[in-house]
């Protein structure tokens, strides 16, 4: 698909030729009239791209044109990119004094010789030009030009209709039943309700929408049900037209206007429950959007409107309510397969109980991704196929060429694809310069935003406003789109078969003495898991063969110095040497490289100084130095990098010694965004007057900020007060660290009403500002503050106020190290175990209570009064702290209303992971009431609760427990015997047990589980007369045993664990040899 990339160097190219500054280099070097005439050939060639690109999927002989011409265009933008870097050290040098080598470059002789090479390759390139334009017309081919950022394909899209077999759907049944339940049974506000259903391409939106479509109670429930397919061409008069066909089975007349069709339509829906499914939108015009929906919105109560999209955008716009988005994932691996099986197998040719289609045919089922329609396109050319070796072939050969097979599954996934701007074109195809289902890390965030909600990236994970923390996975388009241009080198034969017209690699640098390719544009580290040393050889290599190099990327690579040329690689945008932990110093001439954009070092911890003359690199944007702990300042100069975007980290210098800027220097880096972490602030002489010039309150873009002190160098006192670092309101993450000067907090804190993540870590205050209000805070922590007596002010009931507004966003707390906390409230009276305070009773959400967190952590805190927290679904970790709030939080009554029921659940309920660890209170009464309500825990550890005795505990209601802890328990003398019904445990450890004597009866029971630790029970008995451990515990795969003095032999029966692949065995002294029966154990 070279085509696409072609036409956009293209025009890249016509941008470049029409600057003003490279007119000047031509007057300058007397090119002009040569620049005049590239412009000129290449805005001819670029008229008939588009149906080149047509003519390619055909015709062989086009696709080689169309390679050779990108081979020229990048050679020619090479070139430009040549001019405008000499003009720019020009412009850098005039009105300076000029170094010697600077006024070396520019002499009257060297700059004769540097004419004449810069004009005899421009020469060369207009000749190769001018021939491949007149092997053009050849091709007899039709010039035009591509509508602005859709599709420069004229194949449209196969129309879709309402109506798909059930038993055609696999693997959707969750999907179905969510969407049904949108459809009958939600009750909305609005009479015409929008339901999006969002998903990348050939994942099944289409089916599902019409399985529902044609079920019998959507059939039964609305009076109209009406189906139309949307595609690109978002045309309300088209669409309105399609809508009226549905219902009365006839096309209007194609003569009327919009008027009559919009009172024809309103005719047949005003008044009436219906449902419409608009399919396949790709309209993300708000605008256009709403002219539609006004047409549909007379509609009675209970009426739907079924939106199938790839794009987020569109699902946002048609529905405001991210939660009632349907966001289609591929397939189970399981349903995957059956899929697969119901057509590879459906002709008969191939033998379903044949192991050896079935293992090839599951490998092939896997590199589908669970997207149904590859799935179902590739199975369909095996059913014709009789031989597994056919299978076999047909993996490791055709695989690849998946856009020629019948059913033409890529030229359908392409679609999206050709609806990208072109900047996107680029950004994705370079994606496949990372292995296939490789985690993507640090994109640009505002194309991965683009591409994420048009579904080419899957499973992203993080937070979307803190980019750098980003995975994702991406599609197998990539590798389809990116053509010869871009090769993943991880062999030698792949380096050797490399052609040289490659331009992007990802490569092992052993093997970079093997690649002859001398035009490259982009090198990555292949990442694996083998650590390679990269010498001064290879950085010869890299300096001699790729001058024109823009992306080198060398993280994870035990990199220890950087060699000097590095200046050499003019043309360099975006250099990476992140994760090279030995890496201490960078050589002063890295700052020659003018066109850096992106400097990358986050994670070189040894890493001592950033360059002196850091000020010269005149256009980056982004430095990156996150977790450089060992830097001691920051170079003077660094505030005039005005273009300065990313700075991760800024160190004051500790004692004045290196000459390194101060914080005024950050004055006027206000683009900066991202994250920006300041450390040493307690080392600041003029604090008052260096925070103020800081100017952080003008970081609009900021998203994250970490104020850190620590060691204030006996400096102290008021003039460094927090109120003179004030942020942009803003801000979504701010971090206070190691603050011990006055006890007050910053006024400007209520304004930061935007944040998303608190943390206070070791300061000195006594109370914190209430952060209750804040409506979208998710996440608090507050750590090591020794005088911190309570977080609110106020009494319980004067702090409540509205339950909507009391922390009504806040998913994660975290209490630790603050001894002094033994209530949330500064005025509370006792209360005592045994008082009706206790007996709160709740309906909906408390003010008393966190509405809606999911993960709570308390350690080291004596909190006896706080707000409750029965909602809880994620984890509860309580180590050492009181059980008070526990017992009252076990009291309450949880009512939950929802539109069309009231159902009531117990407290913790939703719970997934409980870890308990020597809480003040807590018996065996109060554990066991808590384990009642547990009916979700997946996860249980219970340390070093004494009082506690657990085999006098129920422990049925914990059936989908699958991982269990127990340490320290000393009164436990055997297993529970409850603990025989938890079918799904899967890990049980058992530590500093030393009352526990024997396994029997109930470790027989627990025959699922895949992991058992057993260490430090001093009186444990592991084997005997009698004693048959592992009679069925086929399941197992690994097995601890550590420091159990009474094992004298291992257990009997171990040759029955045949799945088991670790056997752990350390400090048994008296274990003097290992059982014959060990030899059965092959999977070890």
């Amino acid at each position: 698909m070279a085509e696409a990339i072609a036409f956009d160097l293209a025009l890249e190219l016509i941008t470049k030729l029409s600057s003003r500054a490279l007119s000047q280099v031509g007057l300058w070097r007397n090119l002009k009239h040569d620049l005049d005439d590239l412009k000129l050939t290449v805005r001819t060639i670029k008229a008939v791209l588009l149906d080149a690109e047509e003519k390619s999927v055909t015709d062989n002989l086009v696709k080689v044109w169309l390679e050779e011409l990108k081979d020229v265009l990048y050679d020619a933008d090479d070139l430009l990119d040549d001019f405008s870097t000499e003009a720019l050290r020009k412009d850098a040098s005039d009105g300076n004094k000029l170094t010697k080598e600077v006024r070396l470059f520019f002499s009257t002789s060297n700059q004769f010789a540097y004419g004449l090479k810069m004009g005899r390759k421009m020469k060369a390139i207009k000749a190769r030009l001018a021939s491949i334009e007149s092997e053009a017309n050849t091709f007899r081919f039709i010039p035009r030009d591509r509508p602005a950022e859709t599709s420069f394909m004229t194949k449209r899209r196969q129309q879709t209709h309402s109506f798909e077999l059930e038993d055609d759907i696999i693997g959707r049944d969750d999907d179905k039943a969510a969407l049904l339940k949108l459809v009958l049974e939600f009750q909305s506000e609005e009479n015409v309700y929008i339901i999006p259903i969002v998903g990348f391409g050939g994942l099944g939106k289409t089916a599902l929408a019409q399985l529902v479509y044609n079920h019998e109670m959507v059939k039964n429930h609305f009076d109209l049900t009406m189906f139309a397919c949307v595609s690109d061409d978002f045309d309300v008069k088209v669409i309105v037209a399609n809508i009226i066909k549905s219902v009365t089975h006839q096309a209007p007349d194609q003569n009327l206007e919009m008027d009559q069709l919009q009172k024809q339509l309103r005719d047949k829906i005003d008044g009436k429950k219906y449902l419409i499914v608009l399919d396949d939108i790709w309209n993300e015009d708000p605008e256009k959007w709403s002219r539609l929906k006004k047409l549909l919105m007379g509609g009675a109560k209970g009426s739907r409107i079924i939106v199938t999209t790839r794009s987020l955008r569109v699902a946002e716009i048609t529905n405001k309510c991210q939660s009632r988005v349907l966001k289609l994932k591929g397939l189970s691996d399981d349903d995957a397969w059956s899929l697969f099986k119901k057509i590879a197998f459906e002709q008969g040719y191939a033998d379903s109980t044949n192991s050896a289609f079935v293992e090839v045919g599951r490998q092939i089922s896997e590199r589908c991704g669970g997207v149904p329609l590859a799935i179902r396109t590739i199975a369909g050319t095996l059913s014709l196929k009789k031989t597994a070796n056919e299978w076999h072939s047909f993996k490791e050969n055709e695989l690849a060429k998946i856009s020629q097979i019948e059913g033409e599954l890529l030229p359908i996934l392409k679609l999206s694809y050709d609806h990208l701007p072109s900047h996107l074109k680029h950004c994705f195809a370079y994606c496949r310069l990372y292995p296939k289902d490789n985690k993507i890390k640090e994109i640009g965030f505002g194309y991965f935003k683009d591409l994420v909600e048009r579904s080419f990236f899957q499973d992203v994970q993080g937070e979307r406003y803190l980019w750098e923390g980003l995975t994702c996975k991406m599609h197998d388009l990539a590798e389809s789109v990116a053509g010869m241009e871009s090769s993943i080198v991880d062999s030698n034969k792949i380096a050797s078969d490399v052609g040289e017209k490659c331009r992007h690699i990802s490569i092992k640098p052993s093997l970079f003495p093997l690649f002859k390719g001398k035009k490259l544009r982009t090198l990555l580290h292949f990442q694996d898991r083998i650590s390679e040393d990269f010498s001064y050889e290879t950085w010869d290599l890299i300096i001699a063969n790729c001058r024109c190099l823009c992306v080198l990327k060398l993280n994870s690579i035990c990199i220890q110095k950087i060699s000097p040329s590095i200046c050499k690689l003019k043309h360099l945008r975006y250099l990476d040497l992140s994760y090279n932990r030995d890496l201490k110093i960078l050589p002063k001439s890295i700052c020659k490289i003018q066109n850096l954009l992106a400097l990358k070092l986050d994670w070189c911890t040894w890493l001592k100084e950033l360059p002196k003359k850091i000020e010269k690199l005149v256009n980056l944007t982004h430095l990156a130095c996150y977790s450089c702990h060992s830097l001691t300042h920051m170079p003077r100069g660094i505030g005039k990098l005005a273009s300065l975007e990313t700075l991760s980290m800024s160190v004051v210098d500790k004692d004045g010694s290196h000459g390194g800027a101060d914080l005024s220097e950050l004055r006027l880096l206000n683009n900066l965004r991202g994250h920006l972490q300041i450390t040493n602030l307690g080392f600041v002489k003029n604090a008052k007057e260096k925070f103020k010039a800081a100017n952080l309150k003008e970081k609009q873009h900021l998203s994250s900020l970490a104020l850190e002190w620590y060691d204030d160098g006996g400096g102290g006192g008021d003039d460094k007060s927090l109120e003179d670092l004030q942020p942009h309101p803003n801000l979504k993450e701010l971090c206070i660290r190691g603050w011990r000067g006055d006890a007050k907090f910053p006024s400007w804190l209520p304004l930061l009403t935007n944040l998303v993540y608190m943390t206070i870590d070791g300061v000195n205050f006594k109370q914190i500002q209430s952060f209750a209000q804040f409506p979208c805070l998710k996440g608090l922590e507050i750590h090591d503050c020794t005088k911190l007596e309570y977080m609110d002010d106020n009494s319980p009931k004067g702090s409540q106020g509205e339950p909507q507004s009391f922390f009504p966003s806040l998913k994660h707390l975290s209490l630790g190290d603050c001894p002094n906390m033994k209530s949330w409230w500064r005025t509370t009276k006792p209360i005592d175990d045994d008082s009706n305070e206790d007996d709160t009773t709740v309906m909906g959400t408390s003010t008393m209570a966190f509405p809606c967190l999911s993960s709570l952590t308390i350690q080291n805190c004596p909190l006896t009064l706080m707000p409750l927290y029965p909602s809880l679904d994620g984890k509860l970790e309580l180590r050492n702290s009181s059980s008070r709030p526990l017992k009252q939080t076990l009291k309450m009554k949880i009512t939950s209303m929802s539109p069309s029921t009231s159902t009531s659940s117990l407290p913790l309920s939703k719970l997934k992971s409980f870890y308990v660890h020597n809480i003040e209170g807590l018996d065996t009464h109060t554990l066991d009431e808590c384990l009642q309500h547990l009916i979700s825990l997946k996860t249980l550890t219970i340390e070093d609760c004494k009082e506690v005795d657990l085999e006098a505990m129920q422990w049925e209601p914990l059936k989908n427990l699958s991982h269990l802890e127990i340490d320290n328990i000393p009164k436990l003398v055997s297993l529970p015997i409850w603990l025989q019904h938890l079918v799904q445990l899967k890990t049980l450890k058992i530590h500093n047990c030393n009352g526990l004597r024997s396994l029997l009866p109930v470790f027989q029971h627990l025959t699922f589980l895949e992991r058992f630790e057993v260490k430090d029970c001093k009186e444990l008995e592991l084997s005997g007369a009698g004693i048959q451990i592992f009679l069925d515990h086929t399941s197992l795969r690994s097995l601890w045993l550590q420091n159990i003095p009474k094992c004298r032999h291992l257990p009997e029966l171990l040759q029955h664990l045949t799945n088991l692949q670790g056997l752990y065995l350390i400090n048994l002294p008296n274990l003097t040899s290992l059982p014959d029966e060990m030899r059965c154990l092959t999977s070890l």
